[in-house]
């Protein structure tokens, strides 16, 4: 049954996967910008969900398909193997194809639009409180809830500090990731939050030992992020009762 269980969760995050291109290229733009609402070849592009690849020129747009697929097929697959049964893995699948898109319009334009960060905050709130009602224990989503708040507040102090180095946007992640990583308890947030500052610092250390980029340069940190939370639910998942 668990084989069963991952396989049915790669499986949704594969046909996920497969929609995202569509909307990261109608998102990918600078702020201020109105959404793409047009093709490389100057066609109208109808729809947000779908390939990215214009019905008329043919002409490629967005982020590969098969390798967007990919990863949230072995998203969705390694959460299925550490959640396993438990309530809230229909969560983590629900929120799993957004985050993935948020990463790609990141690391695309080094922005975090409020018409996705937000929403994934509401939705980690609200689904993670359906669970905690269903299964009779609201304890878990009152800490989660507190560690969204947590995590934000954290995120904006960051910004406050070092305006330069991450933008608002960071802080709204922020909301819904500490939404979802409190669920599991404070340990669980700690580790995500370490996690994706030190990724991203990784990276940023690798791009000026190669010289890709300047002491001065910006990067986008979401991905960084969500590839931080990402590790810690699986850890947290893995050793909850």
């Amino acid at each position: 049954m668990p084989a069963l269980l991952i396989a049915l969760a790669a499986a949704y995050g594969a046909a996920a996967g497969l929609l995202l291109p569509r909307p990261a290229h109608r998102l990918s733009v600078d702020a201020g910008e109105a959404w793409r609402a047009h093709c490389p070849g100057g066609h109208p592009i109808t729809g947000w969900l779908g390939r990215g690849r214009c019905p008329e020129c043919r002409a490629p747009y967005g982020p590969a398909a098969p390798a967007a697929a990919a990863v949230t097929a072995l998203a969705c697959a390694a959460l299925a193997a550490a959640a396993g049964h438990r309530p809230e893995l229909a969560v983590w699948l629900l929120l799993a194809p957004p985050a993935v898109l948020l990463a790609l319009v990141d690391r695309r334009v080094q922005r975090l639009p409020d018409v996705l960060t937000l929403p994934l905050a509401a939705l980690a709130a609200t689904a993670l409180g359906a669970v905690g009602w269903l299964t009779g224990a609201p304890a878990p989503w009152l800490r989660a809830l507190l560690g969204g708040l947590a995590l934000a507040v954290g995120y904006l102090l960051l910004f406050l500090l070092n305006p330069a180095g991450l933008g608002l946007g960071d802080v709204k992640l922020a909301l819904g990731l500490g939404v979802a990583l409190g669920w599991y308890g404070w340990r669980t947030l700690l580790t995500g939050a370490a996690a994706g500052l030190l990724l991203g610092a990784v990276h940023a250390a690798y791009l000026l030992l190669v010289r890709r980029a300047g002491r001065r340069a910006t990067m986008p940190l979401g991905p960084f992020m969500i590839t931080g939370a990402f590790l810690a639910l699986l850890l947290g998942a893995a050793a909850a009762p």
